[in-house]
């Protein structure tokens, strides 16, 4: 079981989703460009955020552990991410769900934040692997997750459904743990 846990740096703190969060979260996630290659804009609104809040990011504590991407000086709300798809007999996770404010993207802060992650999935929960995707064509996304050291497995086809939309393709990335070890040393010389 996932358990709430605060995950940080100096520089990002992941914490665990909270109502306190709501306004920076929907302040953060206010550019559509965030929104092209996810599978729903939660912060659309106020209410759209609430609802989205009780009926997604709070469904399933077992398998999932929501988090508010924080700048650690400040304190303010720069995005969300999670573990989900939590798996304890295949000792397997699934990073995703992520969204930073543009004004943060390609800045330190994934790197920061995904770090933590990893980190707490392999050396805390004892992990051996740890799962990304993104939108076949979420170039950004693609190039982040090469840079942290995933693998890149290959397209899932119709993997998911965007909103009531078209199911879009998926570009899926790993990493194991007899990887960590070398990750972990190149993504703390870019910490």
């Amino acid at each position: 079981m996932l358990s709430p846990v605060t995950l940080q740096s100096y520089k990002v703190t992941l914490e665990p989703l909270n109502k306190a969060h709501l306004l920076g979260l929907l302040a953060a996630g206010q550019d559509p460009q965030i929104w092209q290659w996810l599978l729903q804009n939660f912060c659309a609104s106020e209410d759209v955020l609430a609802k989205w809040f009780t009926d997604t990011a709070q469904f399933d504590a077992t398998s999932q552990l929501v988090f508010a991407t924080t700048l650690t000086a400040t304190g303010e709300v720069i995005g969300t991410t999670r573990f989900f798809r939590y798996d304890q007999s295949q000792l397997k996770v699934e990073i995703g769900h992520t969204f930073i404010t543009p004004k943060w993207q390609r800045s330190f802060v994934n790197t920061h934040a995904k770090y933590l992650m990893l980190k707490h999935a392999f050396e805390d929960l004892q992990l051996v692997r740890v799962e990304l995707r993104t939108h076949e064509n979420n170039q950004k996304s693609r190039n982040a997750m090469l840079r942290i050291g995933a693998t890149f497995e290959g397209i899932s086809r119709k993997d998911r459904r965007l909103g009531q939309g078209p199911f879009r393709n998926s570009a899926w990335f790993s990493i194991i743990d007899d990887d960590w070890a070398q990750i972990k040393t190149a993504l703390e010389q870019q910490l």
